[in-house]
């Protein structure tokens, strides 16, 4: 798979588009640290949720698990004893 070919036109595309960006944010007086930054604390803020998410749920599945499982067993078992696999 050959990658596409860097030419004088696309360098040219990159170096207006980064000027049109620069002037936005100027304008809005951002820093790109600051955008940095801002991503940083959104994936960190992102990961605490999922985390969260996950310590919810996992005491759901243990609740569950007490009357799930001890059901399964015994269903297994009989099949078992019965000859069935």
């Amino acid at each position: 798979m050959a990658l596409p070919r860097i030419t004088a036109s696309t360098i040219v595309k990159l170096i207006i588009a980064s000027l049109c960006v620069g002037l936005v944010l100027a304008y809005f007086d951002t820093d790109p640290l600051d955008l940095l930054y801002l991503a940083r604390d959104q994936v960190t803020a992102i990961l605490g949720d999922a985390t969260g998410w996950v310590q919810w749920a996992i005491k759901y599945i243990f609740i569950g698990a007490v009357v799930v499982v001890p059901i399964w067993l015994v269903h297994y078992l009989w099949r078992v004893a019965r000859g069935k696999p």
